[in-house]
């Protein structure tokens, strides 16, 4: 007969292995890295992840089960969001984890036109002092209500569909910083291809807010202003 001691240990790795078994879906992974920039309704997630509102909707509801999201109903819209920013740090350690467990998620990545390390070797600290100085600008590239959610200090915002178009709004003077969601979303390089065409010094953060988070630094809401 199992003792108390090896049966209480069986329930603790099976609620592990429950809340685990949430995160081995790569849209459900996919999911949890939207709601990390910003909340969202059901409709919305299932466009940007390409899914049925239905599929979408079963899939939230399994990482509702395992504690990751909370949802809130107004009217007859369903809002999404992370349950903690435990739960961003979380995705961060698992996607670093794989990234070195696994030569083929680097493979992936360069398809997509990304650095296969996950880390691009800025120093962030260095990177906030040039900002505060004024020497370069941290640019997001995300949709806008992301931006509004949460961004990088002093970071200004021109999503990457109206880049082209509004250059003129970005000072040749100083260097250009561009970051997206993290290391698996493209804008920041299509950014940085962009800007380099037309003649900016440009380059990229792989870097998101969960990131950003994870690390214990700063995240603001300033204005969205480019700076002169």
């Amino acid at each position: 007969m199992a003792s108390k001691a090896r049966k209480r240990k069986d329930e603790l790795y099976g609620g592990l292995a429950a809340s685990t078994k949430a995160l081995a879906n790569a849209h459900r992974l996919e999911l949890l890295e939207l709601l990390a920039q910003a909340p969202r309704t059901v409709e919305v997630l299932a466009e940007m992840s390409g899914l049925s509102t239905a599929n979408a909707s079963q899939h939230l509801q399994v990482l509702k089960t395992a504690a990751m999201v909370e949802s809130e109903k107004v009217g007859s819209f369903v809002t999404y969001r992370l349950a903690g920013d435990d739960v961003a740090t979380m995705i961060v350690a698992l996607r670093a984890l794989a990234a070195r467990c696994a030569a083929r998620m680097g493979t992936a990545r360069a398809a997509l036109g990304a650095e296969a390390s996950a880390d691009d070797g800025v120093d962030r600290e260095e990177l906030l002092r040039r900002v505060r100085r004024r020497e370069v600008v941290v640019l997001d590239v995300r949709p806008a209500e992301e931006f509004a959610a949460a961004h990088l200090p002093a970071a200004v915002s021109i999503p990457i569909r109206e880049l082209a178009r509004r250059l003129d709004e970005l000072p040749r003077s100083r260097d250009i910083v561009a970051y997206c969601r993290g290391p698996f979303c493209v804008f920041a390089s299509e950014a940085v291809a962009i800007l380099t065409r037309a003649g900016f010094r440009a380059s990229e953060l792989s870097d998101g807010v969960a990131e950003w988070r994870a690390r214990g630094l700063p995240l603001d809401s300033a204005s969205m202003e480019v700076p002169s």
